[in-house]
């Protein structure tokens, strides 16, 4: 029997390296919106950060976000990003 193949991604705060549905996606849309992307699957360029406050606290306080995704945060983006990363656990 063949194993699965699991895609590994990397979480732009902490840097280590994770099974893909461990981590939450951030997309910029063709359009130029910051969307956070349950599915994994939107249209767009990702950046990936893991299921803890740390590491959304820290890449919100630099500038991790914004370099991956190649944009601007603008003040509403960045409400929703601290609305999310509230929900998820210490």
């Amino acid at each position: 029997m063949r194993r699965r193949h699991v895609p590994l991604r990397t979480c732009i705060a902490c840097r280590q390296s994770k099974d893909k549905r461990e981590l939450i996606r951030l997309v910029r849309t063709p359009e130029g919106k910051l969307v956070v992307d349950e599915t994994g699957k939107q249209n767009g360029r990702g950046a990936y950060l893991c299921r803890q406050q740390a590491c959304w606290k820290t890449a919100l306080q630099g500038n991790q976000v914004s370099r991956a995704l190649k944009i601007e945060i603008g003040e509403n983006e960045r409400q929703v990003l601290q609305a999310w990363m509230e929900k998820l656990e210490e």
